[in-house]
């Protein structure tokens, strides 16, 4: 049966989160005046993604909530350039700090070049919808500024809400029920290997990795992953009409 509908990863698959997440946090660090603590830039979008990474990981195992996270990675990047002690900012100070650093990023979202356009060519055709590891009040105020979320409307499953996290079986499970399919009959498409192609074949869909970065060359791609490199790619494979799953 040929494909009815496309599920979407957010974050670095329709809208360039690591832009936006580099921009902030260097343009917050230089109003502190902390940058300089840094010996590049480099060095402090590292830092922080490491962070984020980790307190990221503990909101999607349920240990903290969404607020939290941020609050501990705020509070855990300040007290590794020796600006506080770990527990040395309460909640609210926390918070207005992050605060500083998410206007400076929300100032820089923007969706990739390629994603309305796409979705735009898909929407007549597919039923479109969203599986994301976030929460989906976050997920919906992002697709909205950055004008995409006409092309879902309420169909957004997030991993806060549905209380698991991709790669789970469930979330992708629910996320076609969303649009009211079967696995088999739908689609997937996000940025992570492991986390949004793996998840998404085994729990029955038909996945897409998008390697932006064109890291799948040399890389050995598991049975029924197909790789892409832009979502121009999107329709024609859909359709069939790219050529087999390849390493790239």
């Amino acid at each position: 049966m040929p494909i009815q509908g496309v599920l979407f990863d957010v974050d670095d698959t329709l809208f360039d989160y690591s832009a936006s997440e580099e921009a902030g946090v260097l343009a917050h660090l230089q109003t502190e005046g902390l940058l300089e603590q840094f010996p590049h830039p480099a060095t402090a979008v590292a830092l922080w993604r490491d962070i984020m990474e980790r307190q990221y990981a503990r909101f999607l195992n349920g240990e903290i909530t969404f607020t939290e996270q941020q609050r501990e990675r705020t509070r855990e990047f300040l007290s590794h350039i020796g600006q506080i002690t770990q527990t040395g900012l309460s909640d609210q100070e926390a918070s207005a700090w992050f605060a500083g650093y998410r206007v400076h990023r929300d100032a820089a979202w923007a969706a990739f070049p390629d994603s309305e356009p796409v979705l735009r060519e898909l929407a007549p055709d597919y039923r479109l919808g969203i599986v994301s590891n976030s929460s989906a009040d976050h997920q919906r105020h992002k697709l909205g500024v950055i004008g995409l979320l006409p092309y879902f409307g309420d169909r957004l499953v997030c991993s806060d809400q549905h209380g698991e996290a991709k790669p789970a079986p469930s979330i992708f499970l629910a996320g076609c029920a969303s649009i009211g399919l079967q696995p088999h009959e739908v689609a997937y498409v996000g940025d992570k290997y492991t986390l949004d192609a793996v998840g998404a074949h085994e729990a029955g869909l038909h996945a897409y990795w998008l390697d932006r970065a064109n890291t799948s060359v040399g890389t050995a791609i598991g049975d029924g992953i197909r790789v892409i490199h832009t979502l121009d790619e999107l329709p024609a494979a859909l359709t069939g009409l790219s050529e087999s799953p390849s390493p790239g």
